[in-house]
């Protein structure tokens, strides 16, 4: 496409950051939607105002104006969404729906990338409950996008590596374990940890490429599909510590929601089908699938051995 326009969706948010700063770096003309709704929360305005100075545009709309958000989305070729779809933060995936509609009408999209990242919702039809809504929801998006003959291409496949290396994917902590960590079942279940300036450099390098167009691609870097327990090992050899393992079997993880908010049984129920279940490396790729490291060997991703050297 040459000089590519693209609008970021979300661009604020933790992914969504991300996203802008590596299409700026790809030269791309950026484009950051502007929500009125943001009010009073002057770290949004900040981090837009910090995107302008990098060269990004921004433009204002809302997704209760319609005609706004078709005119936002007319100056682009791609639109990339990264609205947060975790309900720890805020949970607004069913919001695209208006952003699917405002594609539709304008016409000239030439690719659409909604908030997707994690595991991939084709893949999760018996997910449990209440966690399957986040699948559910993104499912009920792609219908739409395809029901539109919206050209499309669905970036997923991996954990994000701040939310599980660090804490070597226990769920009450962002930081490394002390003394103790719990084990999900026999901790061999292989998970993909993607750094997250990684997630955002495969994303905008598959915005233009014609082997992803109506594809999903997987975020799979080889030597980031680790298991729990490799996890651990690697952060014992870098600290040099032994921590004591607890061993948690599936029933008694899955018994644990019963005490917990909404938010914390919809996590329980996203571990139990990324460790017990092995749910991103439990299959290949298939057609009209493809794998960002083979697509882009040259990304120089960031090994997780790597990423966790910051916490030593």
């Amino acid at each position: 496409m040459g000089k590519i326009k693209v609008l970021v969706v979300g661009g604020t948010g933790y992914i969504g950051r991300r996203i802008v700063k590596a299409s700026l770096a790809e030269g791309h003309i950026t484009y950051v939607l502007q929500r009125p709704e943001i009010g009073l929360d002057i770290e949004k305005l900040q981090i837009l105002l910090s995107f302008k100075k990098q060269g990004a545009r921004l433009v204002e709309a809302s997704f209760s104006d319609h005609r706004r958000l078709v005119e936002a989305v007319k100056l682009v070729d791609v639109v990339i969404s990264t609205m947060s779809g975790v309900h720890f933060r805020t949970h607004n995936i069913l919001m695209q729906l208006k952003l699917v509609e405002a594609i539709k009408e304008a016409g000239n999209v030439k690719r659409f990338l909604p908030s997707e990242f994690g595991m991939d919702p084709a893949r999760m039809g018996d997910a449990l409950e209440p966690g399957r809504v986040t699948f559910d929801e993104k499912m009920i998006v792609r219908r739409a996008i395809e029901d539109s003959n919206i050209p499309f291409t669905y970036v997923c496949g991996c954990c994000f590596a701040a939310y599980f290396v660090p804490n070597l994917s226990q769920l009450d902590t962002l930081t490394p374990p002390k003394d103790k960590v719990s084990i999900y079942g026999d901790g061999k279940a292989k998970a993909v940890f993607v750094d997250e300036d990684d997630i955002a450099t495969y994303t905008i390098k598959a915005i233009d490429d014609p082997r992803t167009l109506n594809k999903t691609v997987y975020l799979r870097p080889p030597e980031n599909v680790l298991s729990q327990t490799q996890l651990v090992d690697i952060w014992e050899k870098l600290s040099g510590k032994n921590l004591e393992k607890n061993t948690i079997s599936k029933e008694d993880f899955l018994a644990s929601m019963k005490d917990m908010d909404y938010a914390g049984q919809v996590g329980v129920a996203h571990f139990y089908h990324l460790f017990y279940e092995g749910c991103l490396t439990n299959f290949e790729a298939e057609e009209g699938q493809e794998e960002a490291s083979s697509l882009y060997p040259e990304v120089k991703y960031t090994k997780m051995d790597d990423y966790l050297k910051l916490f030593v």
